[in-house]
Parts: structure tokens; sequence; C-alpha cells
């Protein structure tokens, strides 16, 4: 009758099998989701901003305001007597150098915006803009039959962004990376542009005024007494 002697396993034998077949296992699903069908995406953090894509920029821009006129016009409308006086209120506050008035040349109205060019003029003038700084200049027009309009225009610091509209591609069937499309947030990034007074805010911030010390101790003897500020 035989009998079995058991056989201790060997240590360093026990060791290697618990390193390798965690291993094995591993490489085994790894090779499995290499034949997954489609393709890998990786999931994360959009890594595109509108704010890249659609800067806003501080840089000079010409500024234009067109005044339709008539044939028979010989005398400036109340109505564009008073765009003419905005144009030199956007002028005063936002430059300082020339300011064009354009008159058309070859078009049917050519005649009356001759005309109305130099009361144009008169009213800018009016409006506190010094005379050497209006100049007054053709420009030729495509066809005869157009009814072309003063241009008033002059060159600004301007807070602005690139032209809206771009469409590079079809976001429907690109969008599975969960990135923004090329438009994205441009119209927001125009109006905020649109909306800034003075652009040098842009680059660096005002100045601070004094401290007016008489009105402060009042504020705060008032405060004290009544606890509200003068007027409230």
């Amino acid at each position: 009758m035989s009998s079995k002697i058991p056989v201790s396993p060997n240590p360093d034998l026990r060791r290697l099998t618990a390193a390798v077949v965690p291993l094995l296992i591993a490489v085994s699903l790894l090779s499995g989701c290499a034949g997954w069908p489609g393709r890998s995406i990786t999931v994360g953090a959009i890594p595109d901003d509108y704010r890249t894509n659609h800067p806003i920029i501080v840089a000079e821009k010409e500024h234009t305001v067109d005044l339709p006129v008539s044939t028979g016009d010989r005398n400036l409308p109340i109505a564009m007597r008073e765009t003419v006086r905005g144009a030199a209120h956007h002028y005063r506050s936002s430059a300082s150098g020339i300011i064009r008035v354009m008159v058309p040349v070859g078009s049917a109205n050519a005649g009356a915006a001759s005309v109305l060019a130099g009361q144009v003029a008169d009213v800018l003038r009016k409006e506190g803009i010094p005379g050497e700084r209006i100049l007054s200049s053709p420009y030729h027009v495509s066809s005869p039959n157009d009814a072309a309009p003063i241009r008033i225009a002059f060159m600004a610091i301007t807070a602005s962004t690139g032209e809206c509209g771009r469409w590079p591609e079809d976001m429907f069937a690109n969008s599975t990376d969960n990135k923004h499309y090329a438009n994205f947030g441009c119209a927001t990034q125009n109006n905020l542009a649109a909306q800034i007074a003075n652009p040098g805010d842009l680059i660096a911030p005002r100045g601070m005024t004094s401290i007016d010390a008489e009105r402060r101790a009042a504020v705060i003897e008032s405060y004290r007494e009544n606890g509200a500020a003068p007027g409230n």
C-alpha cells in the first residue's frame, strides 16, 4: 500500500505566483477593451474657452454714421441734425483726430449731398468740434442709381471682438469631444465690448480721487447719532 508524502510548496514560488496572476488578469482585460468597437474618448475638463476664442481687443477702429439724402433735399432735416449731434458727442468722448464728412460723387443725389455736407459741418462746429479737424472728402459710388448717404467717419480706440457667425464644421457631427463650437460665446463677447464706454478700463484701472475728509467725518457722525448717512 502506497502512501503520499505531503510536500510544502516553495515560499518563493508562492510569492511569484501572487505577483504574476494579477498582472495577467489586467493584461487580459486591457486586450479585451482594445477590441471593443468605436473610438476611445478622453473625458475631462473642456480645454477651450470662449474668452480665448473670441477675445476683446482694444485697438483703433473706424466709426461711421450714415445720413440718408434724398435728391430733393436742400436743408438738413431735424431728425438728421440730431443724428449729427449724436455723432459729435460720440467723437468728443472717444476721439480727438480728424473727423471726415464724406460726400458721394456720381450718384443721383450727389448734388443734394454736396449742399447738405456744408450744413453737416456747421452742426459739428456748433457742437464744439474745431473747424480744422473737420475734413470734407468725396467718395465714388458703385452705381449712378444708388441713393448714397453722407458719411461721417473718424478713428477712435475701441473695444471689439472678431466677426461672429463662423461655422467651419458641423457642430452636431463633431460634438463627441465635448468642446465648444467655433461661434460659441461670440455674441456675448461682442455685446460686452459694445457696452464698454472707456476701453482704457480694460487695460488699467482709473486713478482714485482724493478723500474728502470733511464729508467723511460728517457721514460718520450722522451714522453714530441717527444710524444713517446724511440725506437718508
